[in-house]
């Protein structure tokens, strides 16, 4: 049987040629005049998700790349 994807999560994620997966930081939506120019700069920068977070990704994008 075919598993199906997490059609949200498959948009929100981008999963590198080495197969690590990318993603961008949350809080940078709204209410941005209480928070610092430092902070805000640190938003803007996509990071790769540990590997606890990793895991439950890979649960719900089973036709990802280097999928394990």
């Amino acid at each position: 049987m075919k598993l199906k994807t997490h059609k949200g999560l498959s948009k929100r994620i981008k999963i590198t040629k080495s197969g690590k997966i990318k993603k961008r930081r949350a809080f940078r939506s709204h209410l941005l005049t209480k928070k610092s120019k430092k902070r805000k700069r640190k938003f803007a920068k996509t990071y790769t998700v540990n590997k606890v977070e990793n895991q439950k990704i890979r649960k719900l994008l089973p036709y990802g790349k280097k999928n394990k």
